[in-house]
């Protein structure tokens, strides 16, 4: 049997996470990066442990969450940190595939969300080395879904202006963009990720509007380390109340 374990969120926060279900930096990021208005209706699509909409969840004040993961080891892991972190009331983990339009339907209707994200895989299927572990082949290669069936549920859920998040490496950007150009979703914010000014970017965040005029904001690159080296101020500040100093 996996051995799981608890991973502090925050003083009073937890999540359940195994080997094969569990989170990084990345996530980190593009949880603050797609944080929530108050009162906002929101999705997170392969939501894996679920940490972006425990995030969502324990740092605004949106309306309801749904994670949507279609593993059930993960959506368990899930489920047991919503009971634990008295989240019931506003968050939901639907079991499903993405792709499912039908299913995710008895959950919200088409054009009523306001903010949908996904960390999605980063490799395209039959690139780089793929585990023999199934959970963590789908979670890294696009083999139960590709960033297209992402687009298009995410055009498909939002209503008009509202906005999609995602991460993904910076040799997959100009791919990722046309996708969502392609659902309808237009390219807005974008943030590169480098670990230092003298690294290339290692990661990008981009925000995408359905419905939107072209024009895209290029915001300042977000270092993952500071001058005198350790973790920058602003990456401390994006951690928050969780593990200060360690990522």
């Amino acid at each position: 049997m996996e051995e799981l374990s608890w991973e502090p969120l925050s003083p009073q926060a937890a999540v359940r996470v195994s080997r094969v279900h569990r989170f990084n930096t990345d996530t980190i990021l593009l949880a603050d990066f797609s944080m929530p208005k108050k009162g906002e209706r929101c999705a997170e699509l392969g939501a894996g442990c679920g940490v972006i909409s425990l995030l969502w969840a324990l740092r605004s004040d949106p309306a309801r969450v749904f994670a949507v993961e279609l593993q059930e080891d993960a959506a368990a892991l899930c489920r047991e940190s919503v009971e634990h972190n008295g989240l019931s009331g506003v968050m939901e983990v639907i079991r499903a595939d993405l792709r499912d339009s039908a299913l995710l339907r008895g959950f919200f209707e088409p054009g009523s969300l306001d903010r949908m994200a996904c960390n999605p895989p980063y490799q395209t299927a039959g690139t780089g080395v793929e585990s023999r572990e199934a959970g963590e082949r789908i979670a890294r290669h696009e083999v139960a879904c590709t960033f297209a069936d992402i687009a298009a549920c995410a055009r498909f859920f939002l209503r008009w202006g509202g906005k999609f998040c995602c991460c993904q490496r910076p040799e997959r950007l100009p791919a990722v963009m046309a996708e969502l150009s392609r659902a309808g979703l237009e390219p807005k914010r974008l943030r590169l990720v480098q670990q230092r000014p003298q690294k290339a970017p290692f990661l990008f965040l981009l925000e995408a509007v359905r419905g939107a005029k072209p024009g895209l904001r290029v915001e300042p690159v977000l270092f993952v380390e500071g001058d005198a080296g350790g973790w920058s101020q602003e990456i401390l500040g994006i951690y928050g109340t969780y593990k200060e100093g360690r990522i």
